[in-house]
């Protein structure tokens, strides 16, 4: 039987994720069992307009492993990571973990997070373009999105991995003291590429997760702003100036 560090969390932003939510938890919480370990920090800001909150802080009440965050200061789903990763820190976790609570990533695959950080690894990606991942039921837009960010990242960054937007992500300690404090220019879905290009000199490892991506939805801010921060790290490679954490 695997032996799994039971000194890990999860962090897990949620917006508008009520009807989503028992599913989520209640499979969440058969991997913490399975493991021996796990705590799940619960963010939620300004942006969820549902019943989440509530229905996050009643998991709270019944189960103490899951920790609700309410964050009001959130500027952005960035903010929410980061925050949930300065809670974590604080709590003194030595693997953090990243992922989806809308049911877009699967709490089934965190062991082979847990299993390939612990093996020495300083950070563990999600790939959904590698061997034994894959995108399910995802609409065409979100698929072309996604695959097009990889293709471009790989291309103007130099990067070698399969899959550069995923954002189910695990990561030791050390990596994470060094990731908070970092002035990350992006401000929604290029972080996850940001993080694996300033991350790319860490000892680095990509997991296979299937993907489910419920809605084609991504906003036009977010593109903007995704173009923008991939000019902006293309230009400094250019110029051999490409920054690492």
């Amino acid at each position: 039987m695997p032996i799994y560090p039971n000194n890990w969390a999860v962090v897990v932003p949620l917006a508008n994720e009520e009807a989503d939510l028992p599913a989520f938890a209640a499979a969440l919480q058969a991997v913490m069992d399975a493991t021996g370990g796990g705590v799940a920090y619960l963010i939620v800001d300004r942006v969820s307009k549902d019943r989440t909150l509530r229905c996050c802080e009643e998991l709270s009440r019944e189960d103490p492993r899951f920790i609700t965050q309410w964050l009001p200061q959130n500027r952005n789903v960035v903010d929410a990571y980061i925050n949930g990763f300065r809670a974590a820190l604080r709590d003194g976790h030595e693997i953090v973990i990243e992922m989806d609570g809308g049911l877009s990533h699967d709490p089934r695959a965190i062991p082979a997070f847990l299993r390939a950080l612990n093996e020495g690894n300083d950070c563990a990606f999600g790939s959904r373009y590698m061997n034994g991942g894959s995108m399910v039921d995802s609409p065409l837009r979100r698929r072309m999105l996604s695959k097009g960010g990889t293709l471009l990242a790989q291309w103007l960054l130099g990067s070698g991995l399969a899959d550069m937007t995923s954002g189910f992500q695990g990561f030791r300690r050390g990596v994470l003291l060094k990731l908070v404090d970092y002035p990350l220019r992006s401000t929604a879905h290029f972080y996850q590429t940001e993080l694996r290009h300033l991350l790319r000199r860490q000892k680095l490892i990509e997991v296979p997760i299937h993907y489910r991506a419920p809605s084609p939805r991504v906003s036009k801010g977010a593109i903007r702003n995704s173009v923008a921060v991939l000019l902006y790290y293309f230009l400094r490679r250019l110029q051999g100036r490409t920054p690492l954490i």
